[in-house]
């Protein structure tokens, strides 16, 4: 009998947010070890849980959630979808232009599915959420990544943006508040982008799952409300406002000049309907979330607890020698530098590794994010106060650690500029 072989389209296709090191982590716990987990934007872990009332109208719907849906979705959820984005300003969001989904992720697959063809290009932010490269990779596209300016509250370099811009590019990708750096992009931004997509007759596909958690005077404004005149897919969902990304209830709203987008969004209808339905009982939680309380405000003011917890996290590790930290302006992580002169790493998922096995903590390596140097780890701020106080203490520990070892490699061999091998990690 032949041995079931990988399919090739796997082949260039990564997400290495669970992938090496997050097995070895498993394989440690395995063993009895206790992990500090500070690698994944998973609220409920760290004891931030859904609304209860959200919670408490999802069960009251149940009896009524055992059956198949629309393929779109439920009417209430996406009416009430709709009357969101109205309160914003986007009063062409009907809600035929709306699909929900399992989760956002499950909508990046499949609206990338029914837009590209092999060897499509399209422009991805470097740092990037990895599943939009990995979806364009897995539908036959190539994935191009623009640069974001660290030295610039890590806001994308549109001059490197139009550069990227081929005769095959079709669509650029927004993460907006971004994952992993927390950026927030301001309307001037927004504005070049569609600007670029006016000129050059791409689409935006903008990833705004992280839309109510910003910080500071930081306001967050809808792709679509700048880019009116073209087509815009914006993403959005649940799974972190709301703390329930188990649930799996995110949606993407089709939006811009109806006769330009009527072919493609047969196509979703198409998808949706091979996939049966979203997840029902999740569907119930939509229209209770939306039109609540909303709870996220007071996790995100100031003395809330993701603000504090982002003021701590970004102090403490500014704090450590060489490792330089932005701010973020909005979402749940950090995105720290380190000086590549003091260490030198040669290979950043070795380094997590190393750290995992020498602190019994987890991070994520920068490159797991598609930045292309080995210089960033991404750290959550969803821990508690003391838990982060902790894991960068471990963090702290480790580097002086290296440090320490670099510094007696350099003594013994009289080179001021030369690492030892075993630490360039």
């Amino acid at each position: 009998m032949r041995a079931m072989q990988n399919s090739s389209r796997l082949q260039h296709v990564r997400y290495d947010l669970r992938g090496p090191v997050q097995h070895a982590a498993k394989k440690m716990e395995s063993e009895g070890h206790s992990i500090l987990r500070m690698n994944l934007g998973d609220p409920a872990p760290f004891g931030l849980h859904a609304p209860e009332s959200i919670v408490v109208d999802m069960i009251h719907h149940l009896r009524e959630a055992q059956g198949y849906s629309d393929s779109k979705g439920i009417f209430s959820a996406r009416t009430a979808i709709s009357q969101y984005y109205e309160t914003k300003g986007l009063m062409d969001i009907g809600v035929e232009d709306i699909f929900i989904g399992n989760g956002v992720s499950e909508l990046i697959s499949m609206t990338l599915q029914a837009f590209l063809e092999v060897g499509d290009e399209v422009l991805i932010p470097s740092p990037d959420y990895p599943l939009w490269t990995a979806a364009t990779v897995l539908c036959g596209g190539s994935a191009v990544h623009y640069m974001c300016d660290e030295e610039n509250n890590w806001w994308p370099d549109m001059a490197d943006v139009e550069a990227k811009i081929t005769d095959r590019t079709r669509a650029i990708v927004l993460i907006n508040p971004n994952n992993p750096t927390g950026a927030v992009y301001p309307r001037h931004v927004l504005e070049q982008f569609a600007d670029l997509a006016r000129r050059h007759d791409l689409v935006l596909f903008s990833d705004e799952i992280y839309e109510k958690i910003t910080f500071e005077d930081q306001v967050h404004i809808h792709t679509a409300s700048v880019a009116r005149d073209i087509p815009v897919l914006t993403f959005s969902g649940l799974s972190k406002a709301y703390r329930m990304p188990g649930y799996r209830a995110g949606w993407v709203a089709v939006s811009g000049p109806r006769w330009a987008t009527a072919a493609y969004r047969e196509s979703l209808e198409l998808l949706a309907s091979l996939r049966l339905c979203p997840n029902v009982p999740a569907q119930h939680a939509i229209q209770t979330s939306l039109g609540g309380y909303q709870s996220i405000t007071d996790l995100i003011r100031p003395g809330g607890r993701l603000r504090e917890q982002r003021d701590l996290a970004c102090r403490l590790l500014n704090e450590i020698p060489g490792v330089s930290c932005v701010p973020a302006a909005g979402a749940m992580y950090l995105f720290p530098k380190l000086d590549p002169e003091m260490y030198p790493f040669v290979d950043d998922e070795q380094f997590v590794l190393d750290l995992l096995q020498d602190q019994k903590i987890l991070v994520s390596h920068g490159t797991a994010f598609h930045w292309h140097a080995t210089d960033h780890f991404r750290f959550v701020i969803l821990p508690a106060v003391d838990d982060i106080r902790e894991a960068v203490r471990r963090i702290a520990t480790f580097l002086a650690s290296y440090r320490a070892k670099a510094g007696r490699a350099r003594a013994m061999s009289g080179n001021a500029h030369h690492a030892p091998d075993e630490l360039s990690a």
